[in-house]
Parts: C-alpha cells; sequence; structure tokens
C-alpha cells in the first residue's frame, strides 16, 4: 500500500515563491489561480498523490506548510502531522515525526 500524505498551506501567509513546488517530487502542488489578502498567488494541492515526503515543508522560507501523513492503526485510518517549521525568525526549527 501506497504511503497518502496531504499538505496544509497557511494561504493567507504565503508569498507564492514557487519553492514547495519545485520541490515536489510528485507533482502535487501549484499556485492557485486566486490571490491572498497580501496580493499573492498561493501554492496549492492539486493532485491526490502526496506521499508526505516533507520536501515542499523543509524549503518553504515562510514556514506556511504542514505535511500530514494517512496511517492505519488498529484497524482505523488516523491522520497524523509529520513535518511542521515554525517561529522562523533568525534560528530554523524543524520537527519531523517518521515513525
Amino acid at each position: 500500500m501506497a504511503i497518502k500524505g496531504a499538505v496544509h498551506f497557511d494561504i493567507e501567509t504565503c508569498k507564492g515563491c514557487e519553492l514547495c513546488i519545485e520541490a515536489c517530487p510528485q507533482d502535487s502542488l501549484a499556485l492557485s489561480k486566486e490571490i491572498n489578502k497580501i496580493g499573492y498567488h498561493y501554492a496549492v494541492q492539486i493532485e491526490d498523490n502526496c506521499t508526505g515526503c516533507t520536501n515542499c515543508a523543509l524549503v518553504c522560507p515562510d514556514a506556511v506548510i504542514t505535511v500530514y501523513r494517512q496511517s492505519k492503526k488498529k484497524g482505523k485510518d488516523k491522520r497524523e502531522e509529520v513535518a511542521r517549521i515554525s517561529n522562523v525568525r533568525s534560528d530554523v526549527s524543524i520537527s519531523i515525526n517518521d515513525k
């Protein structure tokens, strides 16, 4: 069974730099046609083939991406957060949960 992932963007903070799009090996991401409140086309997940590899979150300079993976535990599907970059000021805090 293939690993199922999902990406969540803070669309109101995304500046549309496209680094996440270039870093995605599954070509799951693209820029939206809509514009956010700060005037940028923001990144969105366009394909359902995400594996939750976390490449997008690791390259995002504005830390607006959270990556999830779907897993089966005790017969139930469970969505687990596997990567979120946060508190970016001058230092970077990276948390990756790869169970």
